[in-house]
């Protein structure tokens, strides 16, 4: 009976001498700080948020230490004064002594305990001794010396015999952080036949090519990405010069990231937190549809430690601005007095082209552009089926301003409507959107171009973009 219940008790006791223990104790030696603190952190995209910190004794020595373990990714040991740090990876080991000299941290820089560190060195050494050959053999190309043709061809040497040690070191890495680091910072090398792409079929190809391969052996899944300083900057890249700049394609893309990336909450914040703020404030008129979609989607019926109230109401306040209003769909009704007092409605202006102007008559720049509008108007519009749908916003001034305004700059082709402040309190009181809110109106004069069945086709642009879009539309359907 103790022979047969020894096996399972040592191979329990072998289990559990390899577990991983919790917490992390990293040992630091920091030369020449003396009695003073310095700093653990890691990178989270573009910021750099401290951990922990530790006072250093006399001997410059001091001990991170947490019941927690960290998750995986870069981090940085920074000096007492915060100015300045060096780059260390936390993985599954995280109990490790680090030793450096800050004078010269780069060759006195040594690791006990700690195989991706080590590893980590050997790689970067081997990138700086590349880095030497490649600069010196750049400046004897520089120099005019004759045989530059040959210098060349030893760069292209040294470019693949880079390029072969990274492969080998990726392939050897298996699923370490500094395998998982290369695979992230690795980028797709086209078949030496999409090289040189000679028609434009060939650079469809390669552009394919290119996407397809853009994130291989990435996984979006694994949080020590989000630890890193260039894996954000990534992301960006694929979307400024990869990804289709329209609203589908955009989404398209965000959703299957985060498909992928909310298996890892630090993944999922990382991506989230990148694209609320890049549509926060929209680039492009479509992106609006894009804010919509990351609110209603990821934000309205979720909640998330890191988010607080006041920044999940300020995604949401844009949101609902941008909801009535997002680009190719149809306009809100207005329905508002003209100066005579009867209702004129938006949807009633029967034109090819509609042009929606929301402004003030104590504006300066309103005055100044509605009768550069009515300018091309007289000249082009009128006999384009072009026309104006003019709301003035009442603020400081009142409807004799508005009156008089229109009647000495003769602007009584278009179609005026006035839009008090009662009218809007009304509305809101009511519990009924204001038309401000509608059109997302946070300057004046704001423009928005409408076609025959108020789609909106263009917003927020100025009235000589508005001609050449329309311009460009009739061309097209020549």
């Amino acid at each position: 009976m103790t022979r047969k219940l020894l096996l399972p008790f040592l191979l329990l006791g072998a289990l559990i001498g390899q577990a991983q223990v919790p917490g992390y104790e990293i040992q630091v030696t920091l030369k020449p700080f003396k009695d003073q603190y310095v700093y653990l952190g890691h990178y989270f995209g573009k910021t750099y948020p401290i951990v922990d910190s530790v006072k250093l004794d006399a001997n410059s020595k001091g001990v991170f230490r947490g019941d927690k373990s960290l998750p995986g990714g870069i981090y940085l040991i920074g000096y007492p004064a915060k100015n300045q740090f060096f780059e260390i990876l936390i993985d599954k080991q995280q109990r490790f002594s680090v030793v450096a000299d800050t004078a010269m941290v780069a060759q006195t820089i040594g690791f006990v305990n700690s195989p991706d560190n080590i590893a980590f060195l050997n790689y970067q050494q081997k990138m700086r001794d590349f880095g030497t050959r490649i600069r010196t053999l750049q400046e004897q190309i520089q120099s005019g010396r004759p045989d530059s043709n040959q210098l060349r061809n030893q760069l292209a040497k040294i470019d693949r015999e880079m390029n072969q040690y990274r492969k080998v070191l990726i392939d050897s890495s298996g699923e370490t952080l500094l395998g998982a680091l290369m695979k992230a910072m690795r980028e797709p090398e086209l078949p030496a036949s999409l090289k040189k792409p000679t028609t434009a079929a060939d650079s469809l190809v390669a552009y394919r090519y290119y996407k397809e391969n853009y994130w291989e052996g990435v996984n979006f899944w694994d949080g020590r990405l989000a630890y890193t300083p260039f894996f954000e900057d990534k992301v960006e890249r694929y979307f400024k010069q990869l990804v289709s700049p329209d609203a589908d394609s955009v989404i398209f893309e965000i959703d299957n990231m985060m498909a992928f990336a909310q298996i890892n909450s630090e993944m999922s914040r990382l991506l989230l937190i990148k694209f609320l703020n890049r549509y926060l404030t929209q680039q492009y008129m479509w992106e609006d549809a894009v804010l919509v979609h990351l609110y209603e989607k990821y934000i309205a019926n979720k909640t998330y430690p890191w988010l607080e109230e006041k920044g999940r109401k300020l995604v949401q306040d844009r949101a609902y601005s941008l909801m009535a209003n997002i680009l190719k769909s149809p306009a809100a009704e207005v329905e508002l007095p003209d100066a005579g007092g009867t209702t004129r409605s938006l949807y009633a202006l029967s034109a090819e082209y509609t042009l929606v102007i929301f402004w003030d008559p104590t504006c300066g720049h309103c005055k100044e552009t509605l009768p550069r509008i009515d300018s091309i108007y007289q000249k082009k519009w009128s006999k384009q089926s072009v026309g104006i749908y003019s709301i003035a916003k009442e603020t400081e001034g009142d409807q004799k301003m508005w009156t008089d305004f229109i009647e000495q700059n003769q602007l009584e082709q278009w179609t005026h409507v006035y839009y008090s402040k009662n009218t809007e309190k009304q509305r809101i009181e009511n519990g009924i959107p204001g038309y401000s809110q509608l059109f997302d109106v946070q300057s004046f004069p704001t423009l928005y171009l409408l076609d025959r069945e108020k789609k909106i086709i263009a917003k927020k642009l100025t009235f000589q973009q508005m001609d050449e879009i329309m311009d460009s539309q009739r061309a097209d359907k020549k």
